[in-house]
């Protein structure tokens, strides 16, 4: 039964806090520096593209749990290579972004027409959010730690995860509104991307401690199912 969303939770929690930390920086451009907010993106970016393109080539990585594919991967994949992405803009093109007047609206003109897959990727969450809850999956098996302690009650780790995977989509669809809280008087962010932030940073956050977790209670998964 392999999978590695071990790896994947680490990468994609803290993919969501560099954005915005990235957001936080641009508002204070003499103290921006490009090549740092790049290198992050790329190291990032690089863990879910690799992990994130073979389990969704790899059909079905995991036997038992052949959705893995979708819920993990798929959306792993499409981050990284947005990460990816960023990660060569940002090194690019550092020198003009930090001698525009503004390098927080310069980013967002650019980043404009990759709203509508990012607005998709959104409404991918919702639908694996809504999988979850109907499905009642995540459920971890009894034989792992911690986790294990809910198996007979799927909802619980059902409702977790499904919360998480809906927050981001509530980011994601709100993203392409939120480019438009950067004006040429500075990077002055709206209501909608505060809203679109504080969700990100939620999950963010989530998905990097449930990550955290997971390499103590998927090494007792394997160590219970095997000895």
């Amino acid at each position: 039964m392999p999978t590695y969303n071990t790896i994947m939770s680490l990468a994609a929690g803290a993919g969501l806090l560099w954005i915005l930390g990235l957001v936080r920086a641009l508002r204070k451009p003499g103290e921006f520096a490009p090549e740092g907010w790049a290198l992050t993106a790329a190291v990032l970016g690089s863990i879910l593209t690799l992990t994130g393109a073979h389990m969704t080539l790899t059909w079905p990585l995991a036997a038992y749990f052949p959705f893995d594919n979708i819920i993990f991967g798929e959306p792993s994949l499409g981050f990284g290579v947005l990460l990816l992405a960023a990660a060569f803009l940002l090194w690019r093109r550092s020198a003009a972004i930090t001698a525009a007047p503004d390098p927080g609206a310069h980013l967002a003109r650019t980043a404009r027409p990759l709203g509508i897959f990012v607005f998709g990727l959104g409404l991918a969450m919702f639908g694996i959010a809504a999988a979850g809850m109907v499905f009642q999956l995540f459920a971890a098996p009894p034989e792992e730690p911690i986790s294990g302690a809910f198996a007979e009650y799927p909802w619980v780790e059902a409702t977790f995860m499904s919360g998480l995977f809906a927050l981001v989509g509530v980011g994601a669809v709100l993203f392409p509104f939120a480019l438009r809280g950067f004006d040429s008087a500075g990077p002055k962010l709206r209501p909608v991307a505060l809203v679109a932030g504080i969700a990100w940073g939620l999950a963010g956050l989530a998905f990097l401690l449930f990550g955290a977790l997971n390499y103590f209670t998927h090494i007792g998964l394997i160590i219970n199912t095997t000895a």
